[in-house]
């Protein structure tokens, strides 16, 4: 049986660092695009990043907005207080707030706000003590990626859950960390040896996919990934590195209008001749005269 699909607009940093960008992306997710949730991020750059890294200058100067990695992180990141108004902002447009956390100041910060779900990124999925902080404190729902991480990785992971008893609040993400990802590294088929291996042990399998188009989106539902993150944005060409990755709103909005089709279409036929069929069969069924 399928459940009916859950869509998830990754809006990520692509606010671009302005509170009213983010206001826009929340408003449109719910209201055009009726997407179930839409997803921020948050990081705390001084405890992800080395000195090196933080002092480095961005590797692709044309999409930052410091002189260094270190400002550039910074220039995009909203306080806890801003992710509270975020949130007020979800729920007054009737749609669920979550966040990726990156580190375990950030995993503390968004856990005061108590949201429904919080993301785990592949970049994060093996920060051991952040999950197992989470599983102490967090009474939510845990979702995470499995891009750029071995087979190995993933079962350490899903028994570090299993042991602390939280293993049926977590959601395991199919994922190819690249952004864009050609369709020959998506690897839908993964959901398959994923559902194989850990669908009776955690709550569910979905997809995290950084592809350009949708197509593939409905073919991972259909192999059984219940929730469909995509990256999102109001505009393609604005300045960062996850723009030409993601989704505009019309792509976001046409994205939940096929999955939902999709998933009213995935039945059997409650009888031989539908009542829809009868009318044409009386008119159109050859009988010998």
């Amino acid at each position: 049986m399928y459940k009916k699909p859950f869509i998830i607009a990754e809006a990520g940093c692509n606010h671009m660092g302005q509170m009213e960008i983010a206001k826009d992306l929340i408003l449109t997710a719910a209201y055009y695009c009726k997407a179930d949730a839409i997803k921020f991020q948050k990081r705390c750059p001084k405890e992800l990043l080395t000195l090196e890294q933080y002092h480095t200058p961005h590797p692709n100067p044309a999409n930052s907005y410091g002189e260094t990695y270190g400002a550039h992180r910074e220039f995009l990141e909203f306080d806890v207080e801003q992710h509270a108004q975020l949130k007020k902002w979800c729920e007054e447009a009737g749609i669920i707030y979550s966040t990726s956390v990156w580190d375990l100041t950030s995993a503390k910060e968004i856990t005061s706000l108590h949201p429904k779900f919080i993301k785990i990124p592949s970049a994060c999925n093996t920060h051991f003590e952040m999950l197992q902080w989470l599983c102490d404190n967090y009474e939510g729902e845990i979702q995470l990626s499995f891009g750029m991480t071995t087979k190995v990785e993933e079962e350490q992971v899903v028994q570090l859950f299993e042991k602390n008893g939280r293993a049926k609040d977590l959601i395991l993400y199919n994922c190819t960390s690249g952004y864009p990802v050609p369709f020959k590294d998506i690897c839908l088929l993964e959901i398959g040896r994923m559902k194989e291996q850990y669908e009776e042990r955690v709550k569910a399998i979905g997809f995290s996919g950084h592809h350009l188009g949708i197509a593939v989106d409905v073919a991972a539902y259909t192999l059984g990934a219940e929730y469909i993150e995509r990256h999102y944005t109001l505009d393609r060409t604005w300045k960062g590195t996850d723009h030409a990755a993601s989704l505009e709103p019309d792509g976001i909005r046409k994205l939940a209008r096929n999955l939902y089709a999709v998933y009213e279409s995935l039945t059997y036929k409650s009888e031989d001749i539908l009542p829809i069929e009868q009318v044409q069969r009386d008119k159109l069924k050859y009988r010998k005269h």
